[in-house]
C-alpha cells in the first residue's frame, strides 16, 4: 500500500526511465575524461620479428596499406631464401598547442554532461507528475466507489420500503417497479466505479514500474484541503524544461566552436628511438640462421611536425558548420517555445487552483442541501404526500452532491500538483502532503 509521498519516492528510486537518465549522465561524464585525455602526450612502442625474403628494387610506391615496407640496397640477384628480421622502437608525440581545439572539445563534452543532467531533472519531474496524477486518479476512483455504494444503499432501502407499501396496497405496484429500476441503475454505476478503480490502480502500478496491482492510502489527500500558500510562480527560465532546452542550445553552440577550430593546423613535437636487425648482408649474402633476431643498428630522431588540414575537406567542413548553426537556431527556437509553454502552464495552474478551492468550499453547502432535500422527500413519500419520482430525483441529486464533494478535495490536490509541475519544483507539494496542513 502506497501513500502519495511513498509513491513519489518509490518512482524516483526505481522507475526505469530515471535509471536510464542517470546512466546517460555517467556516460557523458566519462566523455569529459576522454576529451581531457587529448592533452596527454602519446608514447607508442613495438617489437616485431619476421621471417621473409630480402629482394629489393629501386623505385617508389604511392602511399598504401597493402605492400609491406622494405629498406636496404638492391641485391645482385633475386633469391627465394628467407632470413630473420627484427625491429623495436618507440615514438613519443605531444601537441603543445592546438589553437583551442582540445579546449573546445572538452567544453563540448562538459556541455553534453550539463544537458544530460538537465534532462535527468526534467525526466524526474515528468515521472513524479505522472505518478502523482495516477495516484490522485486512483484516489478519486476510490471516492467515487464510496459515493456509489452509499447511493446503492439508499436505493435499496427505498426499494424495500416501496415494496412493503405496495404489498400493503398503500402504494401502486408501479412505484415498486420504479424503485427496483433505480436500485438496478445504482448497482450498475457502482460496478462501473469499481471497474474504473481497478483500471486506475493498474495505471498507477504501470507508472510505478510494478507488475502487480497496488493499493493506496489516500487519507492524507481526501480529508483536508491544504491552506493556500501565497508565493510567486517563479521565473520560467529556472524551470527544468527551460534549463534542459538551454543546455541543448549550449551543447549545439559548443559543437559550432569545435567545428570552427577544426580547419586549423596541428603542431606536434615528436621524438623516436628504434633499432633494427636483419639476416641479409648488403653484399647479397643471406644468413639462414638466427642472426637477424638481434638488433644490429640503433637510431633516434626528434623534430616538429605541422599537419595542415586537407584542402578538399573545406567544402564538407563548411556544410557541417552550416548544419551546426542551423541546429543551434533550432534549439534556440525550442527554448523560446518552452518559455511560452511554461508561462502559459503557470497561469493556467494558478487559475485551476483558485477554481478548485472555490468548488471545494461550495460542495459542502451543496451536499447539506441535497441531504436535507432527500430526507424531506422520503418523509413526504412515507406520509403519502409525494410520489416515488420525487424521492428518486432527490436521491439522484444527493448522489451527485456526494460524488462532487468527495472528488472536490482530490481535485484541489490535482490542481496543486499541476501548479507544482508548472513551477518546476515538487518539494513544496511534497511538503504539504507530508505535513497534511490546512483544513476544509
Amino acid at each position: 500500500m502506497f501513500t502519495l509521498e511513498q509513491a513519489l519516492r518509490y518512482a524516483a528510486e526505481h522507475y526505469p526511465t530515471l535509471r536510464g537518465a542517470l546512466e546517460q549522465v555517467n556516460a557523458a561524464t566519462a566523455g569529459v575524461a576522454v576529451a581531457r585525455s587529448g592533452y596527454l602526450p602519446r608514447l607508442d612502442s613495438l617489437w616485431q620479428s619476421n621471417r621473409a625474403t630480402a629482394n629489393n628494387i629501386f623505385g617508389q610506391v604511392l602511399p598504401q596499406s597493402v605492400v609491406p615496407a622494405m629498406s636496404g640496397p638492391v641485391l645482385p640477384s633475386t633469391s627465394s631464401q628467407t632470413v630473420w628480421g627484427s625491429v623495436a622502437g618507440a615514438l613519443f608525440s605531444w601537441e603543445p598547442f592546438d589553437f583551442g581545439l582540445r579546449g573546445a572539445t572538452v567544453a563540448g563534452a562538459e556541455a553534453t554532461v550539463a544537458r544530460a543532467r538537465a534532462d535527468q531533472v526534467l525526466t524526474l519531474l515528468d515521472v513524479e507528475h505522472a505518478v502523482g496524477a495516477a495516484f490522485l486518479a486512483a484516489a478519486a476512483s476510490e471516492r467515487a466507489v464510496m459515493a456509489a455504494q452509499a447511493d446503492l444503499d439508499r436505493r435499496d432501502v427505498l426499494a424495500r420500503t416501496a415494496h412493503a407499501l405496495a404489498d400493503s396496497q398503500l402504494r401502486p405496484g408501479a412505484e415498486a417497479s420504479r424503485a427496483d429500476a433505480e436500485r438496478a441503475a445504482a448497482r450498475t454505476r457502482l460496478i462501473r466505479a469499481r471497474q474504473q478503480l481497478t483500471v486506475a490502480q493498474a495505471a498507477l502500478a504501470r507508472t510505478l514500474g510494478i507488475a502487480d496491482a497496488v493499493t493506496i492510502d489516500s487519507t492524507g489527500v481526501v480529508g483536508t484541503v491544504p491552506a493556500p500558500i501565497d508565493s510567486p510562480l517563479g521565473a520560467p527560465s529556472r524551470h527544468p524544461l527551460a534549463i534542459a532546452r538551454q543546455a541543448a542550445v549550449d551543447a549545439a553552440r559548443a559543437q559550432e566552436t569545435v567545428l570552427a577550430r577544426t580547419d586549423l593546423p596541428r603542431v606536434y613535437l615528436e621524438s623516436s628511438v628504434f633499432a633494427r636487425g636483419s639476416g641479409a648482408d648488403p653484399t647479397g649474402t643471406l644468413d639462414g640462421g638466427i642472426s637477424g633476431l638481434g638488433l644490429d643498428r640503433t637510431n633516434w630522431a626528434g623534430g616538429v611536425q605541422v599537419v595542415f588540414p586537407n584542402l578538399f575537406d573545406f567544402p564538407s567542413l563548411r556544410a557541417r558548420r552550416a548544419a551546426s548553426a542551423a541546429t543551434t537556431r533550432a534549439e534556440r527556437a525550442r527554448y523560446d517555445e518552452a518559455m511560452l509553454t511554461i508561462a502559459s502552464e503557470q497561469q493556467e495552474a494558478r487559475a485551476t487552483v483558485e477554481a478548485s478551492r472555490a468548488i471545494a468550499a461550495n460542495t459542502p453547502v451543496q451536499l447539506a442541501a441535497a441531504q436535507q432535500s432527500e430526507e424531506q422527500a422520503r418523509a413526504r413519500y412515507q406520509a403519502g404526500l409525494a410520489s416515488i419520482v420525487e424521492v428518486a430525483d432527490a436521491q439522484n441529486l444527493l448522489a451527485q452532491a456526494e460524488y462532487e464533494d468527495e472528488v472536490a478535495r482530490v481535485d484541489v490536490w490535482r490542481a496543486l500538483l499541476a501548479e507544482a509541475v508548472a513551477r518546476g519544483d515538487l518539494a513544496p507539494f511534497i511538503g504539504m502532503v507530508r505535513a497534511g496542513t490546512g483544513a476544509r
